[in-house]
């Protein structure tokens, strides 16, 4: 089993930044695949970023790329997402997905974990 708290989120302007952070426990963090999702209201939830084991492979949706960066810390089992540049679009509930292996999968269905959520508003 493995949980997951996200932290970080809240009210921000659009053009401003903000940092999330998933403190991850229970099992090996080093050597499964990490992500992150987002819902906005009304919307599916959907992929936003993942990160493979050892942090060498990233990947990002196109809506974010350039303007978001995934990490982690493998000694501290804690996924960052660090958001740039944010867009009143970007507003939306942000979830922290573990996989039980090491790829990232874009689907929603393919998360074995999932976090309760941050609240990012961002205003325009």
């Amino acid at each position: 089993q493995v949980q997951l708290v996200e932290s970080g989120g809240g009210l921000v302007q659009a053009g401003g930044s903000l940092r999330l952070s998933c403190a991850a426990s229970g099992r090996t963090f080093s050597s499964v695949a990490m992500g992150w999702f987002r819902q906005a209201p009304g919307k599916e939830r959907e992929f936003v970023a993942g990160i493979s084991w050892s942090g060498g492979s990233t990947y990002y949706a196109d809506s974010v790329k350039g303007r978001f960066t995934i990490s982690r810390d493998n000694a501290k089992n804690t996924v960052y997402l660090q958001m740039n540049s944010l867009k009143p679009e970007d507003t939306a509930v942000y979830y922290c997905a573990a996989y039980q292996h090491t790829m990232v999968i874009r689907t929603t269905g393919g998360v074995d974990y999932w976090g309760k959520g941050t609240l990012v508003t961002v205003s325009s």
